[in-house]
């Protein structure tokens, strides 16, 4: 059974204000603060929610929490945002009655948390679905959006909104979020292009510079430092808990949630940066032949990035920064723009544009999350508006704000009211005018359409002649003067002559919540609102795709000379809509108070909440619901919660709940004055009367918890006697079974040792008889042994002898017969005994040869060289040739084991050993080294790819050589390559073939006997190869480089054989001399290179260092 609670249960202080008693000011804020110091930062009048910030986190918005407050009445549980919330959605989803929500409370109160909780708590509760959760997440991701380039830091507040926002979320009928509509007002676009000291400018700024990319700032023409930028503030740059880089890539997610395409936001931020790039732009004065002052741009640099960014042509925008055009009906008046002007232009521009950027962005998250059926949809508005404002200095800005206020408190009232009355009406109930304060006259003050402050005002600014801030101000004497809530030095009033709190150049409104004092300067200016006409045809003129939506005034072909509407009136009419679209719907409040200035937890100023009080009305709203009944309750709720107090209705009330509700009332005797009975609630007029029952109420299950408590404990010892009972039974069972065990056990242990007894003796006598008759049986057989023992050992003893006897006779014959064969054959034995020994021997000698020579075999390695030792003279020969067969054998065996290419190579190297070895000094320095063949691998490196095209045939060898100059003897590196039929050299660095010759042009190869690798390519005479005469090369594979040569002519059948010259002096043919090369050792030079001088014209040295 689920277990309900109550406002009234385990109550810190008083949940709701309406019960406070007794009721005042002090004893209000003593309430606040004492649930405050318990966190209970919620608190009701009535339907209203006061919500406290408590600048920390706290564990009251999970999903279990909104499980909790999900379809509960909105006095079952303890005060919430999650009720009211609850209560308005399923007022709509059930009733079919539109809801707004409107939280009200000054900047750092906690607004806009308190609208992302009422909203992730409706998506929470509704629907699911794919499309259902597509909406949800838009209409939830239009808040980062939104807040990046409309929230700032403020001195109250790191995330204080600078505008006013409306959300009208659409339901279908089974209350699934279809989309939604958001209404702005009043951006503070002043903040754009100055901020006070301690805030900082949009976020939106300082997350573009944090968090865009490096490419994307270049692309803006941005820096990411601060300072560069004469709009941002560097004080307060940088926030406290504040991540704007990765807050900056929140907002590029949601924009993409929304739906805003790519090239949408790459325009946004192009704008962005349009804006700081404006803001540097600075001016000079410069006078003109005439004598008038005119403005030129300092450095226009930043003026040239940003008609990059904007498409627009610079001297169309610096046109426009210089000079301004009038049009009166047919005529055209171009006058120059001094310093002042054109700062006040260029700040003009900066504001316009990011104030209808700003209201492009919500037209376009508009787009993106409206409804798209046609039906009628069920609406829940939820209003975030700045509360009301009283600061040192109060400038026009303050000054609607305020007004703002002063309409929602006159709805609030005439809605509350309305409420009141339209229940009572419900209910049956008899309605009494309630006597409130009406700010009508008020509102009346400001927004009057003849004598007006915003209509005079309106009058002021589209007057002809001169129009400044104390004409505005003179003419709000002359026609407020007699106004009870109006105040001014300047007025006729004498009342206010010597008042010295109220300057010459301010007047007062008393408002609702207070007096405050407003400042007239820049009322006039801001009210216009005007931007240059050149400007706006200069902005028209831009290719970017979004500035000419922002600027439509500015389209020649569409030049309006009407003056377009004052901030003042426009804002009036957005107050206007707000308030009718207001009217109808059902309305639910949410107070929020800022409990301190520190922006600190637990800290609670008593003086800055009682002003917050005072200016919300709270104290009048617990008034106006105290004024008829303080409490009312549905007659099921209100019998279960009190059914106790009367034995009538206890436990159970069999009948109608309103009929248990009458007799609970007469039983405990309350007087009839003080409730009234409704058809569906009873009402409670006095809060005194609630404590009364809550007080029987608590007496009363103090004495059930003790009747609970004794039959508890009565049944307890009952059942733990009738326990003990049974188990005393059950005890004394289990033991007396347990003792006629062991009783048992003990006779039958005794039995058995009697048993035992018995069994021994009897068993121990018939051992010993048995024993008896085994001894007397084995002294016969003993007796009989040893007699038989006695006769056998004498038959052995005369066997033996005759044994002996008859041995005696056979051995005596035996030695006589080998006595006659010895005397027989000793003539023929001493003739051949010799010759039979020796054969004898030498056999025996090979076979311990063999045998010796079988276990220390040497390897199988061809190169081994070791063979055992010679153990005989006369085995010489035999040793010899053994050791040169198995030689041979073994070298058959690792022959076997050879591939094609492998034998093709030690082929090579065998040819190389016939030609060079013992004549060449760089041969044995090259046995060792494998013949590669490729070593540039010419067909598998891309820089060699044209060459190795070239080639009609395979490459053997590819390598690197020096050419010889013979100017010089110095060497050029060339790509030797052989193929079957020709040599090529070509160029290293290029890969172009310089010369190429046929094998059969080559007669000889001449190399020296040193260690060096020159050789000589000598061409055969008058063939076309031989043009220019032979090659001198050098190459570090000199060895394997002649040897492919000459083997290559040993194959080919078609041509003779190549001829290697090997001496350390040889002719070489140079085109039409022949130069002689010679070989020197000498000294080491350079290390231990080979150098080649020219000595004269028909002689080139080479000298190789020795290699001693």
């Amino acid at each position: 059974m689920e277990v309900k609670t109550s406002l009234l249960d385990n109550m810190i202080g008083v949940g709701d204000m309406v019960l406070l008693e007794p009721l005042s000011e002090d004893s209000f804020l003593e309430n606040l603060k004492n649930r405050f110091d318990h966190s209970e930062i919620y608190t009701y009048i009535g339907s209203v929610v006061i919500s406290m910030n408590p600048y920390r986190s706290l564990p009251i918005y999970t999903p279990d929490k909104v499980e909790e407050y999900r379809n509960r009445n909105f006095y079952e549980l303890s005060p919430h945002i999650y009720a009211l919330a609850d209560e308005a959605y399923r007022s709509l989803r059930d009733q079919d009655k539109d809801q707004c929500i409107l939280i009200t409370g000054e900047s750092g109160a906690g607004k806009t948390e308190a609208s992302k909780l009422v909203m992730s708590y409706v998506a929470a509760v509704c629907g699911k679905g794919q499309e259902v959760n597509k909406v949800k997440e838009q209409l939830l991701q239009s808040n980062p959006v939104l807040e990046a380039f409309g929230n700032a830091k403020t001195v109250r507040n790191d995330n204080s909104s600078r505008f006013g926002k409306y959300m009208d979320i659409e339901f279908d009928f089974k209350g699934d979020p279809l989309g939604g509509v958001i209404s702005n007002y009043l951006l503070e676009k002043s903040r754009v292009v100055k901020q006070p000291r301690g805030e900082r400018n949009f976020h939106v700024f300082y997350q573009l510079l944090s968090g865009a990319s490096d490419d994307t700032l270049k692309k803006l023409k941005l820096y990411r430092d601060f300072s560069k930028y004469n709009y941002l503030s560097l004080d307060s740059a940088v926030v406290n808990g504040l991540d704007d880089a990765a807050n900056f890539r929140t907002v590029r997610n949601a924009m993409q949630i929304v739906g805003f395409m790519e090239d949408e936001v790459q325009s946004v931020l192009e704008l962005v940066a349009a804006v700081l790039k404006l803001g540097n732009i600075e001016f000079k004065p410069e006078s003109r032949c005439n004598g008038t002052d005119e403005s030129r741009i300092k450095d226009k640099n930043d003026l040239k990035e940003m008609c990059e960014l904007l498409g627009i042509e610079q001297s169309v925008l610096e046109r426009a920064f210089s000079y301004r055009t009038v049009e009166a009906k047919m005529e055209k008046v171009s006058t120059t723009l001094n310093v002042a002007q054109a700062y006040y232009a260029r700040d003009a521009l900066a504001k316009n544009l990011y104030s209808r950027l700003f209201s492009w962005l919500v037209t376009r998250i508009n787009e993106s999350i409206k409804a798209q059926t046609k039906t009628r949809h069920k609406v829940m508005g939820v209003l975030d508006i700045y509360g009301f404002e009283i600061f040192e200095d109060n400038s026009f800005e303050q000054f609607i704000i305020n007004y703002c206020n002063e309409k929602l408190q006159q709805i609030f009232i005439e809605l509350t009211l309305r409420e009141e009355q339209e229940e009572y009406v419900r209910e049956g109930i008899e309605w009494t005018n309630i006597e409130y304060f009406n700010n009508a006259i008020i509102c009346d003050l400001i927004e009057n359409n003849q004598n007006g402050i915003l209509a005079m005002l309106d009058e002021e600014c589209l007057r002809p002649g001169t129009v400044t801030d104390e004409t505005f101000l003179d003419k709000l004497n002359t026609v407020c003067a007699e106004h009870q809530h109006f105040e001014s030095r300047l007025s006729k009033n004498s009342k206010f002559l010597n008042d010295h709190s109220l300057p010459h150049s301010c007047f007062r409104i008393q408002h609702y919540a207070g007096k405050v004092l407003y400042r007239v300067e820049g009322f006039v200016d801001k009210n216009n609102d005007l931007l240059y006409r050149d400007l706006s045809q200069a902005m028209y003129k831009a290719n970017h795709s979004l500035i000419k939506q922002l600027f439509p005034e500015g389209n020649p072909a569409k030049v309006n000379l009407k003056r377009p509407p004052t901030a003042g009136f426009q804002f009036k009419a957005s107050v206007g809509t707000l308030m009718r679209n207001l009217q109808t719907k059902n309305p639910n409040y949410i107070r929020c108070i800022k409990p301190n200035d520190k922006k600190a937890s637990h800290i609670f100023t008593e003086s800055l909440v009682r002003h917050q009080v005072r200016y919300l009305g709270l104290m009048e709203n617990v008034r106006v619901r105290r004024a008829g009944y303080a409490f009312r309750q549905a007659y099921e709720p209100c019998l279960e919660r009190y059914k106790m107090l009367c034995k009538r209705t206890w436990p159970h009330w069999r009948g109608p709940a309103r009929e248990g509700v009458e007799v609970l009332m007469a039983d405990l005797q309350v007087p009839a004055e003080e409730f009234s009975y409704g058809r569906s609630k009873i009402f409670i007029r006095n809060p005194r009367t609630l404590f009364f029952l809550e007080e029987r109420r608590r007496q009363c299950l103090q004495d059930l918890a003790t009747l609970i408590q004794k039959i508890y404990r009565g049944w307890k010892c009952r059942s733990q006697f009738l326990l003990l009972k049974q188990s005393q039974i059950v005890v004394a069972a289990w033991y007396r079974r347990y003792a006629q065990q062991k009783k048992y056990q003990r006779i039958k242990s005794a039995t058995t040792v009697v048993q035992s007894y018995t069994r021994g003796w009897q068993a121990r006598k018939l051992l010993r008889e048995l024993k008896y008759q085994k001894r007397c049986e084995e002294a016969a057989t003993t007796i009989a042994a040893y007699w038989h023992g006695t006769q056998a050992r004498r038959e052995l003893r005369r066997l033996k002898e005759e044994a002996r006897r008859k041995h005696a006779v056979a051995v005596i014959w035996a030695y006589w017969q080998g006595l006659k064969v010895r005397r027989e054959y000793r003539k023929y034995f001493r003739a051949n005994a010799g010759k039979k020994i020796y054969d004898f021997t030498i056999q025996r000698i090979l076979q311990k040869y063999f045998l010796g020579l079988k276990s220390t075999m040497p390897s199988m390695s061809p190169i081994d060289k070791n063979w055992p030792a010679r153990p005989y003279l006369f085995l010489d020969g035999t040793h010899t040739e053994l050791r040169r067969i198995f030689h041979l054998w073994r070298c058959k065996k690792y022959r076997s084991q050879f591939t094609e290419e492998k034998k093709a190579v030690y082929e090579e190297k065998l040819e190389a050993s016939e030609i060079f070895k013992d004549k060449k000094a760089l041969y044995p320095s090259s046995v060792s080294q494998p013949f590669k063949g490729d070593y540039l691998e010419i067909s598998k490196n891309p820089k060699y790819q044209k060459l190795s095209s070239a080639m009609d045939e395979k490459v053997l060898l590819a390598d690197v050589v020096n050419k010889i100059n013979r100017a010089n003897g110095k060497g050029t590196a060339r790509i030797f390559l052989l193929t079957k039929k020709s040599v090529v050299l070509a160029d290293q660095k290029t890969g172009q073939v310089k010369a190429s010759v046929p094998l059969p042009d080559l007669t000889s190869v001449s190399v020296s006997t040193q260690s060096d690798g020159f050789f000589a390519l000598k061409l055969k005479e008058g063939s076309a190869s031989a043009v220019k005469g032979d090659f001198l090369l050098s190459s570090e594979h000199l060895i394997e480089i002649i040897t492919k040569l000459h083997r290559i002519g040993a194959t080919a059948a078609d041509r003779e054989q190549l001829n290697v010259d090997i001496s350390d002096e040889f002719l070489v043919q140079f085109k039409q001399d022949k130069v002689c090369v010679k070989f020197i050792q000498g000294a080491p030079k350079n290390g231990n290179s080979v150098s080649c001088k020219r000595k004269n014209n028909r002689l080139l040295e080479v000298s190789v260092p020795s290699t001693a």
